[in-house]
This record gives C-alpha cells, structure tokens and sequence, in this order.
C-alpha cells in the first residue's frame, strides 16, 4: 500500500510539472509562503533497506531547493519574521521558512554548511529528552531490527504473528506491518514497551540510537550561536500528544520548553508537534501550544501559507521535502502550492 502511494504521488508530482498544470494554479494556491519539513540531511546511503528514507534528503538536493528560491526571488525567512509577517499582514513579497524536526547532529554538519552558502535561516526543532541522551527514536529501533532479522515475531493484534524478513521487499512489508501496528497502540507506553521487547529479542540497544544521531546540550548550544539558527521545541519526549491527557500533552509541551532554555538560556517561542498529522495534533493541541505560550506551532499537514493562517498560528501546516522525491522537478510544483492543494481537496487551510 506504502508502495503504491509512493508511486501515486511521484506520478501526480510529474504530471503537474509536465502538463505545466502547476503553472496557471501557482496564483491561486500558491499562497504568500511556505514552510518546509526536514529531518535528516546527509549523504546517501548505499543499503537497500531504507523504510525511513522519506525523512532525509542529500545536502545537494537542499541545494538545490535554496538555489530555486532565490532565483524566483522568494525571502527565505526566520520563523520569527514568518509570525512577524502573519501578524502584520506583510505580504509583498512570498516567502520560505526552514524547519528541521528532532534535533539531529547530520543537520549541523551537512545541512549548517549549505544554509550558509545561501545566507538561508532556519528552524531546528529540539526534542529534550534526545538531546538529553535519554530519547527513544522508535521508528530508527524498528528499522534496525528489521535490517538485521531474518524473521520477527510479535503479538499484533492479540494474535502471535511471524513476519517474514529475509529480503529487501519482506523487510519493507514487515516493517509496514510493524510501523501501522505501533502508531495504532492505545498509549505511548504500550509503544515503548513493544518498541523494547523488539529490540531486546533482536538485539538492538535502542538507546544508544539516540546518542549516535542527536546534538547533545553541549553541541546545542554551539549550534544555537550560529546567526542564521533559531531553536524551538519538540515536545519533551516525541510522543503522539493526541492519546495524552490534557495535563501530560501541556507538560510534554511547557516542560519542552522550560527544559530547552534553561540549556541553552535563550528563549524558546516557537513549536513543532510529534507526528504533526490529523492522528497527532488537533484543534486541543492547537490551544493547548497556545496557552503555552508558544507564537506559533506547526504541524505536518500538507499545505501552504495564506493569509488566513494568520488566524490560525498553532496550527501551521508545512511542506515536506521529502526522500523518495529529490528531483528538480519538484521544486517548481511544490512551491506553486498545487501538489498541496490537490492532497487538501483544493482547501486553502486545513486546522479544523
């Protein structure tokens, strides 16, 4: 299923660019900017099973993102000028904001460098307890375990499953079926408790992933001096915020931040959510990132910038740049606002 909406998507994309469609519905749906999701920037990486692949993009291909914005003459932006411009309805000229989810250490070594050739600011999104050595990043776990197991075993469902893993086409079924199953589990306990038997049955020390891939507080507050860099929050342990309680998800979210200035001693205004789809982050997250204080939240639904989204300032969507589609033909169609307006029905702005 994961394969064939890879491949819808990838021919929706081609269609637009070459029937020109993205041309004559850049006015309408452009909008006056975007913000752009990343997670990973590194070089590529020559293993056949990659299931996480769609978070992480080649620095050449971000290059080639900035490249384009500046030759069509759109403002690459802090997020603190985004809300600026929001707030004061200052839509003269179209914009771009960076963001980068989780606080990985591949984005101050490869994405750092390239974001300063272009002199482009941008947003990195700390989870503390990754920061802190303590995090579990589940979804890596589970990618390592599949990697290195002929067959995995699991009570899904409430009923005892094998999975067949001794090829890359196995191996990516096994870790769809796998994913689906932990996203769908009633609470972020269950998910960590199923996420630890798995590892340690296969033998992965799930928390030392955490240390290899993530910046330290010490390495944070290096980076955070960059001029081009702001740092926002990410939730304190990247849990979906939707299956908490009111209390919990506000402290996952306050405690975040609290946490993240009193590191690196500068404040902290701004917030993306875990997961940041409809199953993560609703109108309750919205208000709860509200009165938290935050100036903006954003999430991961698809979509473009209006000004209507002025009203609407925890409740940001963004657009992915995404690993399974680096191709220069992209970039016109997903700055043209039509691959997001035909994933959103042709809605402008989609928070409800």
């Amino acid at each position: 299923m994961k394969r064939f909406r890879k491949t819808f998507i990838r021919a929706g994309l081609e269609a637009l660019y070459l029937s020109g469609a993205h041309i004559w519905l850049r006015p309408i749906f452009a909008g006056v900017g975007a913000i752009f999701t990343l997670h990973h920037v590194r070089p590529p990486r020559n293993v056949d099973f990659q299931p996480n692949c769609h978070l992480e993009v080649t620095p050449e291909f971000l290059r080639e993102m900035l490249a384009h914005l500046r030759a069509h003459e759109i403002d690459i932006i802090t997020i603190d000028e985004l809300h600026h411009r929001l707030v004061e309805r200052d839509f003269a000229r179209r914009f771009a904001c960076f963001t980068f989810d989780d606080g990985y250490r591949d984005n101050r070594d490869f994405a750092l460098p390239v974001m300063r050739e272009f002199e482009a600011p941008f947003t990195i999104f700390v989870t503390s307890e990754f920061a802190e050595g303590l995090g579990r990043l589940w979804w890596l776990a589970l990618e390592m375990v599949v990697a290195q197991a002929d067959v995995i075993e699991a009570t899904i469902g409430g009923s005892p499953t094998r999975l067949d893993a001794r090829d890359a086409t196995a191996k990516c079924t096994a870790f769809q079926q796998l994913h689906d199953w932990l996203r769908g589990l009633p609470s972020e306990h269950d998910l960590g408790r199923e996420v630890s038997a798995l590892c340690a049955r296969h033998g992965i020390d799930e928390a030392a992933i955490c240390r290899e891939l993530c910046l330290s507080w010490d390495e944070l507050k290096a980076f955070a001096d960059e001029p081009l860099v702001t740092i926002g929050a990410h939730s304190a342990s990247h849990c979906n915020l939707a299956k908490l309680s009111e209390e919990t998800a506000l402290q996952e979210m306050a405690g975040s931040r609290a946490r993240i200035e009193a590191a690196l001693q500068r404040p902290v205004l701004h917030m993306a959510y875990p997961y940041g789809d409809r199953a993560a982050a609703g109108p309750r997250e919205f208000a709860l990132a509200a009165g938290a204080g935050f100036k903006t939240a954003v999430t991961t639904r698809p979509g473009m910038i209006f000004p209507a989204n002025a009203g609407r300032l925890t409740a940001l969507p963004r657009v992915s740049l995404n690993g399974h589609y680096q191709d220069a033909r992209v970039l016109p169609v997903l700055t043209s606002g039509a691959a997001t307006a035909m994933w959103n029905g042709f809605r402008r702005v989609d928070a409800a």
